[in-house]
C-alpha cells in the first residue's frame, strides 16, 4: 500500500509527502478509476440538482481541483514547448519556466471547452468517467516504463519507472474498457480506444521534438487523452 500512497502524491495533491518509487506506477491505472468513479458520482448528482450545463462545469472543476491543476498545467507548458518552432533545448527552457504563453493558454481555453461541452451533452455515467480516468492514467504509466526521459539531469519522474511491473500496467487497459462498457458496451470501448491513442500521439510528438517525456508531457497525455475520449462518447452515434 506504500506504493499505492506514493501514486496518490503524484497524481493528485493528496497522499502527503512522499518520495517517488517504481512501485507505485503499478497503482497509477487503479487511481484513474478512483477519480474517475468519484467525478462520476459528482456529476450524477449535480444533475439532479442542476442543468446539464452547471453539472457539466462543477465535474470540470472538481476534476481541476482533485488533481491540483498538476495536469493541466502540464497541458499548458506541454503546448508552449511542443508547438511553436523552436530547438530542443529551447522547448525544455521554455516548459520549465512559471509563466504561460499563448500556445498553452489557447490549447488550454479550447481542451476545457470541449471537455465541457461533451459532459454537458450526455447522460451522467461514472462507468463512463471511470474508463476514461483509468485508460489516461495507463497511458502515464506505460510511457514511464517505455520512454526516455528528456531531461538530461533527470526529473521527479525518471524515480518511477521503468520498474519491471509493465504486466500489472497493462491490466489497465481491458479495466478501462471493462469499465467504458458499463456505460455503453461498444461506444464506450471505443471513446476509450481513441483516447489512449490521443495520449500516445502527444507522447510521439513529445518523443520527436524532446527526445523524450516530462512530467508535464504525462499530463499533458492524460487530459488529452480523457478529452478526446470524451468528445468521441459525446458524439450522436
Amino acid at each position: 500500500m506504500n506504493g499505492a500512497r506514493r501514486a496518490v502524491a503524484f497524481l493528485t495533491p493528496f497522499g502527503g509527502a512522499a518520495e517517488p518509487s517504481r512501485d507505485a506506477v503499478m497503482w497509477f491505472p487503479t487511481v484513474g478509476v478512483v477519480l474517475g468513479l468519484g467525478l462520476g458520482g459528482l456529476w450524477w448528482l449535480a444533475a439532479e440538482a442542476w442543468s446539464p450545463l452547471v453539472a457539466a462545469a462543477l465535474v470540470v472543476a472538481a476534476d481541476l481541483a482533485v488533481t491540483g491543476l498538476l495536469h493541466a498545467d502540464g497541458l499548458v507548458d506541454t503546448a508552449d514547448g511542443l508547438l511553436p518552432h523552436l530547438d530542443r533545448d529551447r522547448r525544455l527552457e521554455v516548459m520549465s519556466a512559471p509563466d504561460a504563453g499563448a500556445f498553452g493558454v489557447w490549447v488550454a481555453v479550447a481542451v476545457f471547452a470541449l471537455r465541457w461541452g461533451a459532459l454537458a451533452t450526455m447522460r451522467p455515467s461514472p462507468f463512463l468517467l471511470a474508463g476514461l480516468w483509468c485508460a489516461s492514467r495507463t497511458a502515464m504509466a506505460v510511457t514511464m516504463t517505455r520512454v526516455p526521459y528528456a531531461r538530461p539531469a533527470g526529473g521527479l519522474a525518471t524515480a518511477f519507472g521503468p520498474g519491471g511491473n509493465e504486466p500489472v500496467i497493462a491490466l489497465g487497459v481491458p479495466a478501462a474498457l471493462l469499465l467504458a462498457a458499463g456505460w455503453r458496451p461498444v461506444i464506450g470501448p471505443l471513446a476509450v480506444l481513441w483516447g489512449m491513442a490521443a495520449a500516445a500521439g502527444i507522447v510521439l510528438l513529445a518523443r520527436r521534438r524532446l527526445g523524450g517525456f516530462t512530467g508535464d508531457v504525462l499530463g499533458a497525455a492524460g487530459v488529452m487523452g480523457e478529452t478526446v475520449g470524451l468528445v468521441v462518447a459525446a458524439a450522436r452515434w
